[in-house]
């Protein structure tokens, strides 16, 4: 199993055993991760998920499409280069380890 640690606004490493196949955005619903909101249920339209991949992990992940870098222009947080939104990330055994911080504000 996958493990991503999803850090907390406190601070708080929150370690799932995440389901390979599934989004962040969905792993951290399953596992009832605070500050996920998820709006949209993962469809790519209100950017309630976003987070920040931690830098050591960023090269892993492929780049942001279109319509995500849009979406992330109007995040409630601060957008910094390792913005992505949780929805558009699918988890598998290449992230295991993947450190992801909750922004303070998904509104």
């Amino acid at each position: 199993m996958t493990v991503i640690h999803y850090i907390l606004r406190d601070g708080t490493d929150r370690a799932v055993d995440a389901k390979d196949g599934a989004s962040l955005m969905e792993n951290a619903i399953m596992n009832n991760v605070r500050g996920i909101e998820a709006e949209c249920g993962g469809c790519c339209s209100c950017a309630t998920c976003h987070v920040y991949v931690d830098e050591k992990f960023a090269a892993l992940l492929p780049a942001p499409d279109d319509m995500e870098n849009e979406l992330l222009d109007g995040v409630a947080a601060e957008r910094k280069p390792t913005s992505r939104l949780s929805c558009q990330i699918s988890v598998g055994p290449e992230l295991d380890g993947l450190i992801v911080h909750i922004p303070e504000a998904q509104y």
